[in-house]
Order: C-alpha cells, then sequence, then structure tokens
C-alpha cells in the first residue's frame, strides 16, 4: 500500500491551501455506525444520479444480501470532485467512490487516493483480467489506485426508419457520414426539423483525433500535439459539416432527446442509453463503431468508471470487499450490466455481456479491445478540462477561429503539465 500522505498535504497538492484546511476545525469525522444485526453501515459516493442512482442501489442491495458484515448506501454527489477535496480538508470522506478514471493521475500521485495493490495480491484478484488501458488509466507509476468498473466508448447509433427511407447504409467513414448526414437532413421554410447528425459535444475531439490520426501529446507525454495539421483537420470538418453541409445547428437538441424523438437521425452515444431508447415506443435504432478518419485511422478511445478509497476511508477493508465482489468477480460484473446496460471491465465479462447481457454491445466490445485511454498522465485532465475543451467550445461558437484556438489550448496546455511535473 501506498505510504500514508498526512491530510494538509494533500490539500496542499491539491492547491486548495490553508483556507481549506481550516474546514477540518469545524467537522466531525465520519462516525461508525452498525445495523441491528451488527454490520457495520458504510458509504459510497458516485456523481451518478436519477436512474444510474438507482441502478446502483440495486447492486449495492444485492451486496448487502450476500454478506453479514457490512451494509452499503449509496449517495450521489453533484460536484464529485468539490466534496471529496472538502470531505478530506474536514475527515469527512465515504468509504469507496466511483470514479472517473481519467482523473486517477491526479489525485492518486498527491495522495488523495489509496493504493490497492496489497490487498489485490493477498486476495489474489488478477489485474490482468480487466482491460489493460482500464488499469493504466488508473495506475500512477507502480501503483494502482483502484479497480476498473465498468469501460464505454462511442459508437454510432443510427435512426433505422431514417436510413431506410433514405436508402442509406450506416457510414463507415468521414466521407460517408457527411454525405448520409447532408442527405438526412430536413429543413421546412429554411428552419431545421431533422438533423442528419448530431455535432455538438467538443469533448469527443479526442475520438476524432485519432481518427485524423493525430494525437493528444508528444511521444515524451511532456508536451501537448494537439495543435497538429490533424487538429485542424478535425476542426475543419466540423465546419463542413455545421457550415456546408448544414447538418446541424448548434443547440438544436439542448434540452431535449432529440434522438429518442425522431430529430436527430444519427449520433455518437454510448451503452448507457440503451435502456432510455429501447423504452421509446416506435423507434427502431441501429448501432455500429465509430466511423474511420479520411486516412482509414481509427477512433478507438476508451473511457468509463472505476471504484477507489479515499485517503483516511473510515472503512477500507469493507470498501475493498465490496470493490473485489463487484468488479473482479465475473457475474456481479454481468448482474450490473444487465442493470445498467453498462459494458464490464473484467475482459472475459464483457465478451460474455454480448451474448447475456445484450448483443448490441457487439460493435462496443469490438471497439474497445482494441482502444486507448486519454493519457493517463499527471495534468491532462486539466489540460483538456481548463484549456481545450473551453477552446473548442469558442471555435464552435464562432468566437474564435481553429487555428488560434488550438495554439492557445496547447499554449495554455503546456504549462499545465509542466506545473504538474
Amino acid at each position: 500500500m501506498s505510504t500514508p500522505v498526512s491530510r494538509r498535504a494533500i490539500l496542499r497538492a491539491l492547491g486548495l491551501g490553508a483556507g481549506a484546511a481550516v474546514l477540518s476545525s469545524c467537522a466531525a469525522p465520519n462516525q461508525p455506525r452498525y445495523t441491528d444485526a451488527g454490520a457495520r453501515r458504510l458509504t459510497m459516493w458516485g456523481s451518478w444520479a436519477g436512474d444510474q442512482a438507482a441502478q446502483i442501489t440495486t447492486q449495492l442491495d444485492a451486496f448487502n444480501a450476500a454478506q453479514s458484515e457490512y451494509e452499503f448506501r449509496y449517495v450521489p454527489q453533484g460536484v464529485l470532485e468539490e466534496k471529496m477535496l472538502t470531505g478530506i480538508a474536514s475527515g469527512n470522506v465515504p468509504d469507496l467512490v466511483l470514479w472517473d478514471r481519467w482523473q486517477t493521475a491526479k489525485y492518486g500521485r498527491r495522495g488523495a487516493l489509496q493504493a490497492i495493490d496489497s490487498w489485490a495480491a493477498r486476495d489474489g484478484v488478477d489485474l490482468g483480467s480487466f482491460y489493460a488501458e482500464s488499469v493504466r488509466e488508473m495506475s500512477v507509476g507502480d501503483e494502482t489506485f483502484g479497480l476498473p468498473l465498468i469501460v464505454d466508448t462511442r459508437a454510432l447509433f443510427y435512426n433505422k426508419a431514417h436510413l431506410d427511407e433514405a436508402g442509406i447504409r450506416p457510414p463507415t467513414t468521414w466521407a460517408e457520414l457527411a454525405d448520409a448526414a447532408e442527405a438526412l437532413t430536413v429543413r421546412e421554410g429554411g428552419r431545421l426539423t431533422r438533423a442528419g447528425f448530431e455535432i455538438q459535444d467538443v469533448g469527443l475531439f479526442s475520438m476524432w483525433l485519432k481518427q485524423a490520426g493525430g494525437e493528444l501529446l508528444d511521444p515524451t507525454e511532456r508536451y501537448t500535439a494537439f495543435d497538429s495539421p490533424q487538429g485542424l483537420e478535425v476542426l475543419d470538418f466540423w465546419d463542413e459539416l455545421l457550415h456546408e453541409r448544414r447538418v446541424y445547428e448548434l443547440g438544436f437538441s439542448d434540452g431535449i432527446d432529440a434522438f429518442a424523438q425522431g430529430a436527430v437521425s444519427i449520433k455518437y452515444d454510448g451503452p448507457w442509453n440503451l435502456p432510455t431508447w429501447d423504452a421509446v415506443d416506435g423507434l427502431e435504432y441501429g448501432v455500429v463503431p465509430a466511423v474511420v478518419g479520411p486516412r482509414g485511422d481509427s477512433g478507438a478511445s476508451m473511457g468509463g468508471f472505476g471504484l477507489v478509497v479515499p485517503a483516511d476511508a473510515p472503512c477500507p477493508e469493507g470498501a475493498w470487499e465490496l470493490m473485489k465482489w463487484w468488479a473482479a468477480d465475473q457475474e456481479n460484473s454481468l448482474a450490473f450490466a444487465e442493470i445498467s446496460k453498462n459494458i464490464p471491465a473484467n475482459v472475459e465479462a464483457s465478451r460474455r455481456a454480448v451474448g447475456t447481457v445484450d448483443d448490441r454491445f457487439a460493435p462496443m466490445v469490438e471497439t474497445i479491445e482494441v482502444a486507448s485511454v486519454r493519457p493517463p498522465v499527471p495534468g491532462y485532465s486539466d489540460v483538456e478540462t481548463l484549456a481545450l475543451i473551453p477552446a473548442l467550445q469558442e471555435v464552435m461558437s464562432g468566437s474564435l477561429d481553429g487555428p488560434a484556438a488550438l495554439a492557445d489550448a496547447a499554449a495554455q496546455g503546456d504549462r499545465i503539465l509542466e506545473a504538474n511535473r
């Protein structure tokens, strides 16, 4: 396990400073509580809410019923990272956290999370049974800070009726996507009533960049590399779709599920929306892998969540018991896939899920098998959140041109990476 790090040192490393540390003087630490049957009550945090929170609660209920030592409850957190930092400051942290894996490089190296390698070795949990990229994303140096739980990738979802009516096959390349989206777009009196392709999520830039043959960081992983001909090629293609082909208008799907309503014909999305769209009367849709770029490059990217134990967690052993029961056991991983329509990070469980949970997982599992994660480098998550995404949003709104946006984001990103070395 990692050498324990003081709470004050964690706060300093995460940039909270003395002001946040004052919180520790006015907040009581977690107190152990027990059920009437003697089970210790433990808490899990995560950002999932609504139906997704109910999915987690269902899984926790199964764990609680499977043993008598621990009883977990799930408490959704609207701004998870802020709550984590406040919790570290006050000494009031949960036992377990549902964790966006790409934040591990930032928090793991600064003592905010507990390494699980010694537990895994003790209990025979094979980290090699998970997708290697998902484990890499939860590791810093030679330490692993949690177990991967679910993996995802973006696939192309399409409205079958729209494509059949237009005599169009699901696209496989940028060029086919542009042609299909233009043919599927419907305008009435000059007003967009059906978008051929939803292009709004600039957070998918990393996928598009890979399809163009580009990279986010240079080979040393010390500097950004997205300010490149390939990066500009992505922005030029987005511009073509928006302003030449006119297949979408920014804000067209704000506040609604435009795909469910038949107002969008093709979009990138993930397996989590399968239950929602399956419940829509009359909606028939298909799923195919993401298209390839102009030179045949795949944008096989992997995301997803893991389970982590915060520093100073009240009962890390109980958290570990739930982690290995949920993530390392194939049957329990498959049970959650059935509940949530998310793909297990356990390799064999994900393959089995295609046949036992949903055959529409097939194109996504096929992609995940060869996918890579965003750079698990300290500071990279801030590069994307604070520099790249805001610059891309300015491009989409027309307030900044592509070359200037990428140059500005790269300069700011390089400073962030340097500050994290």
